[in-house]
């Protein structure tokens, strides 16, 4: 199977590199991943600037290319020009933090894969909970097996897999859970500071905890859980088309 490895933490980060040592004796593997930490930078892609790449080196011999882009655009410049043909899948992570509820709109993690399923290619965005253990080796052995349940399964055209790991050892987990989005991790804190110029200037903030839905991604973590959320990317609002025609819109 032919697999395109790409994240937003830069292609030196642990869980990709977790990733390639797990996936490439069994699978043919191209890493183009950021040359640089590009973390919640979304689904954006660059226009005002020339792409470009390094060949970088991996263990075994593998392709790796640095590009200095975001994620999206490593999986287009890889989709479309460095492949040698087009991959079974892509796969985005492992990511240092998990990609859950509300954060899953700023992820760059999810915006690969979100990149790579709008055009028409089998994508998982997988990511670790953020604490003191991070198993990247054990969840990157587990997406061994969750690789072949893909692409035996098949995902519809604009659907790709979110899967999140809880910041434990592997074993340790209790299992894996079908999951829908969480919507109450939405980070809407600032914490307001001052220069010695006395110019004021800000940083992001956290949330306050709130228990998560039963059935949410962020419920399957607090419980020990991986959880996998299928994302579709078709946006539309369905349920309301009729009303807005009917309403005379």
């Amino acid at each position: 199977m032919k697999i395109l490895l790409t994240n937003d933490d830069g292609y030196r980060a642990p869980g990709i590199l977790a990733l390639y040592r797990a996936l490439a004796p069994e699978h043919e593997v191209i890493l183009v991943a950021p040359d640089r930490e590009r973390s919640a930078i979304g689904h954006g892609i660059t226009l005002n600037q020339p792409l470009r790449y390094d060949r970088v080196a991996l263990n075994g011999g593998g392709k790796g290319y640095a590009v200095n882009g975001t994620p999206a655009d490593c999986v287009k410049l890889g989709l479309f020009d460095l492949c040698d043909g087009m991959p079974d899948l892509v796969i985005s992570g492992i990511n240092s933090g998990s990609n859950t509820g509300v954060n899953i709109n700023y992820s760059g993690t999810a915006g690969a894969a979100r990149e790579a399923s709008i055009n028409g290619v089998a994508a998982i965005a997988v990511s670790l909970q953020y604490g003191d253990i991070m198993d990247f080796d054990g969840m990157a052995a587990y997406m061994g097996s969750l690789v072949v349940k893909t692409c035996t399964m098949g995902l519809p055209q604009g659907v790709f897999l979110n899967v999140n790991g809880p910041c434990i050892p592997i074993s340790d987990v209790k299992g894996v859970r079908i999951t829908k989005q969480a919507d109450n991790n939405l980070s809407n804190e600032f914490h307001r500071r001052e220069d010695p110029r006395k110019k004021l200037y800000y940083w992001y903030g956290g949330m306050v905890p709130v228990r998560p839905g039963k059935g949410t991604d962020n419920d399957a973590l607090l419980e020990n859980y991986i959880s996998i959320t299928p994302i579709q990317c078709d946006m539309t609002a369905y349920s309301l088309m009729s009303e807005l025609e009917e309403a005379g819109f």
